[in-house]
C-alpha cells in the first residue's frame, strides 16, 4: 500500500515542518512514484512511531490480579492492540526468566516466547523479545542460550533482584508482592530465596557465559539495576552497551560519560516521580543523564511523557521525541526506524495534540499499514504526486 499523507506536522531529525510525506513499499519515500492512497492529516502531528525497548505490560493481560490467568495467545493478543493504541509500533517484550515459580518462572517464559514466535506475523505490532534473565537463574540457563540464536535476536537485560531481596537492599520490601505472584506462601517463599542465595558462587561464571553467547550471536546485552559506576564499568567489560534503570545519578554519569544509553521508565516522568524511590527520570532528563524511556508497566506512558517534556507549546518536542524512538532504536541496534526520512521503515503516528496534556492517538502505521485509527481518516485516491 502506497500512502501520501498531506499537510500534517511532520517530525524530521531537523525539526518539525509542515510538509506532505509519501510512504512506498512500507518505507519513507522522497516522492510518490506510483498512485497511492492519500490521508489528510490537516492539524496532526506526525511522528515516528514509540519502540518501546523494555516493557511487560504483557503481564497484567496475562495474570489481572493473582492467581487469575489466562490464555497467553489471547493474552499478547489484547496487548498488541494496546500497544497500536497507545502509538508503540516496536515492542520488546520483557519476559523474564527467574528461579520463581508461577509468572515468571521457565515454564510460563517458555510459553510465552513459543506464542510470541508463532504470532508473530500476526501481530500489528512489530513485536520481539526482551529475555530479562535473573543471574541466579543458573539451571534456565541452557534455553536462555538457546533462545538467544532466535531470530529475530532478542534482546537479553542481565537482571539480579536475588542479592536485594536477601541483603534487605531495594528489593526487599517487594518479597510479599514476589510471593503473590509465584503462587507461594511469604514463608514458603523466603524459604525458596534462602536456597536460591546458597548459590551465589556460581552466578559469576553464568554470567560470563550468557555474556559471551550474547556476543557470539550478535545479541544486544543489557544491565539492569546497576547500583554503581563500578558495576557499570564490570557489566561494559563483558559486552552490556547501555545501562538500564540504573539506582544512582553516579551511575548513569559513567554510562553518559562514555556515550552509552540509560533507559528509565516513562511512568516516572508522567507521575512526577519514582513509585519505588528510584531515580526521578524528568530530573536524570534535564541532567543530560537519560537517553531513553521505556512502557515498563504501562504502555500509554512513552507517548504521554514525550509531550510532557516537550513544555505546553511543544517547544521541546523534537528532543523529547527521541528518547522514545530515534534513541531506544539505536540501543536495540534497529537502524531501520526511528526517524522520518526516506529509505527507513514508515513505522509512524497522527497524533491530536490540541488537548493541552492529552494527546490523542489519531492513526498508527506499522512498516507503512494502517494499524489503528480512533477517527474516520479522510481518505482519497491519488495519482503519482511529489511529496
Amino acid at each position: 500500500m502506497n500512502v501520501l499523507i498531506k499537510g500534517g506536522i511532520v517530525l524530521r531529525p531537523e525539526g518539525t515542518v509542515k510538509a506532505d510525506l509519501a510512504i512506498e513499499d512500507g518505507r519513507f519515500a522522497a516522492v510518490i512514484s506510483r498512485p497511492a492512497t492519500t490521508i489528510d492529516a490537516e492539524g496532526l502531528v506526525v511522528l515516528p512511531g514509540i519502540v518501546d525497548i523494555h516493557g511487560d505490560g504483557f503481564e497484567r493481560h496475562l495474570m489481572p490480579r493473582p492467581g487469575v490467568r489466562f490464555d497467553v495467545a489471547l493474552a499478547l493478543r489484547d496487548a498488541d492492540r494496546q500497544l497500536v493504541a497507545n502509538g508503540i509500533t516496536t515492542a520488546f517484550h520483557g519476559v523474564t526468566v527467574s528461579w520463581e515459580p508461577g509468572l515468571r518462572s521457565m515454564e510460563a517464559a517458555a510459553e510465552v516466547v513459543r506464542a510470541i514466535q508463532s504470532l508473530r506475523d500476526r501481530f500489528s505490532c512489530d513485536t520481539r523479545l526482551h529475555i530479562r534473565w535473573e543471574t541466579f537463574a543458573i539451571d534456565q540457563l541452557p534455553m536462555v542460550l538457546e533462545w538467544l540464536g532466535m531470530d529475530p535476536r532478542p534482546i537479553i537485560a542481565l537482571n539480579d533482584h536475588t542479592t536485594g531481596s536477601v541483603l534487605k537492599g531495594t528489593i526487599s520490601r517487594k518479597l510479599p508482592q514476589m510471593a503473590e505472584r509465584s503462587g507461594l506462601s511469604h514463608e514458603a517463599y523466603k524459604a525458596l530465596l534462602d536456597s536460591v542465595w546458597t548459590r551465589r558462587d556460581a552466578v559469576p561464571a553464568a554470567i560470563e557465559a550468557v555474556a559471551k553467547a550474547a556476543k557470539a550471536h550478535g545479541n544486544v546485552l543489557l544491565a539492569h539495576d546497576e547500583a554503581s559506576p563500578e558495576e557499570r564499568l564490570r557489566f561494559r567489560a563483558l559486552g552490556a552497551r547501555s545501562s538500564e534503570f540504573p539506582l544512582t545519578l553516579d551511575t548513569a554519569t559513567e554510562a553518559c560519560r562514555h556515550g552509552e544509553h540509560v533507559i528509565l521508565g516513562a511512568p516516572n516522568v508522567v507521575r512526577g516521580g519514582s513509585h519505588n524511590g528510584a531515580l526521578n527520570a524528568a530530573d536524570a532528563i534535564r541532567a543530560g543523564l537519560c537517553t531513553c524511556l521505556a512502557s515498563d508497566y504501562h504502555y500509554p506512558s512513552p507517548l504521554h511523557a514525550a509531550f510532557k517534556l516537550a513544555g505546553p507549546d511543544q517547544a521541546g518536542l523534537a528532543e523529547a521525541w527521541k528518547l522514545v524512538s530515534a534513541n531506544p532504536a539505536a540501543a536495540a541496534g534497529l537502524d531501520d526506524r526511528g526517524i522520518i526520512e526516506p529509505g527507513k521503515r514508515a513505522d509512524l503516528l497522527l497524533v491530536d495534540a490540541s488537548l493541552a496534556g492529552h494527546p490523542e492517538i489519531v492513526a498508527s502505521f506499522c512498516g507503512g499499514r494502517l494499524v489503528h485509527a480512533t477517527r474516520a481518516l479522510h481518505v482519497a485516491s491519488a495519482s503519482v504526486a511529489a511529496a
